[in-house]
């Protein structure tokens, strides 16, 4: 197996279109064997798709990517697993635990922290989920929807920014003041939820605003669907799961997506594999900071 990986300087890049360089790593019986920095040959976008097929990749890490380049790479026969960030070796084996969450073209997040949690179920739990679970959007994210096209004066751009999130009830449920750093991505390139995205698009260095964000916005109204019941005895390690924990699955075709178990008794378990924010409402005060670079 080849994985290639969008790199710069060690670490993922964010954006699949720009990227200049990929690490490729060969995989056999689940470990790295070797791996080399290769050029996007000025490539850009759906483009890549065809460079990445031709170099016999398997499977594609990146941080954010758009809807036609992920039709492309589907159309390639590449699986992707976007959304990833930080170490481009670790992104690797992380993915080759497991662990890595695929949030799709079009499953955003608000900031880091909402998608990176490791569950306690590891690679004994497989289950095919079924064609309502949403392999197309990134696992059972029910967020998923083809965005409309963001436009403003920060779009393309990359941006930092802070931020605090609450429910409507007033309680916070991030904050990057609390990690001690702004959130940096790039502004309009499917990073963040919508609603976050486009508050930005327009802002002035050094505003403040305050959003509120319906579901459609945000991480979608909860799909029933992605409600999955299942015999423990067709579940290896079911057994020592509880309920309130978040473990992943694997669909058929592979891939782990995470879930958290909902109900259990003596002969089933019932797992909720939507995005934990999927049907709130959402509140967030947005500072931009600094605009890095065009």
């Amino acid at each position: 197996m080849r994985i290639a990986v969008t790199y710069d300087n060690g670490q993922v890049f964010q954006h699949f279109g720009h990227t200049e360089q990929f690490k490729v790593y060969e995989v056999e019986d689940g470990k790295v064997v070797s791996a080399e920095v290769v050029g996007s040959d000025g490539a850009g976008h759906e483009a890549l798709a065809g460079l990445l097929s031709g170099k016999g990749i398997d499977v594609l890490i990146c941080g954010g990517i758009g809807g036609g380049a992920t039709a492309a790479l589907a159309q390639q026969g590449i699986e992707l697993c976007a959304g990833a960030s930080g170490d481009a070796d670790e992104a690797v084996a992380a993915y080759l635990r497991g662990e890595l969450e695929n949030t799709g073209a079009n499953c955003d997040h608000h900031g880091e922290g909402h998608h990176h949690e490791e569950g306690g179920c590891g690679e004994n739990c497989e289950e095919d989920c079924g064609e309502n679970c949403g392999e197309d959007c990134g696992e059972g994210c029910s967020g998923c929807h083809r965005r409309p096209v963001i436009t403003g004066k920060n779009v393309g751009k990359k941006v930092r920014t802070h931020y605090r999130g609450t429910f409507n009830d007033g309680t916070q449920f991030d904050s990057s003041y609390d990690r001690g750093e702004p959130l940096e991505f790039i502004c309009g390139a499917g990073m963040m939820i919508l609603g976050f995205d486009s508050a930005v698009a327009d802002m002035d260095v050094g505003q403040t605003v305050n959003v509120h964000l319906m579901p459609f916005e945000a991480y979608g109204e909860a799909d029933p669907n992605a409600i999955i019941t299942v015999d423990l005895s067709d579940l290896q390690g079911a057994e020592g799961l509880t309920v309130g924990q978040q473990v992943y699955l694997r669909n058929s075709m592979g891939r782990p997506f995470r879930v958290k178990v909902t109900a259990k008794d003596d002969k089933t378990i019932t797992f909720d594999a939507n995005h934990e924010m999927a049907g709130k409402e959402l509140n967030f005060e947005i500072t931009l900071v600094e605009i890095v670079e065009d």
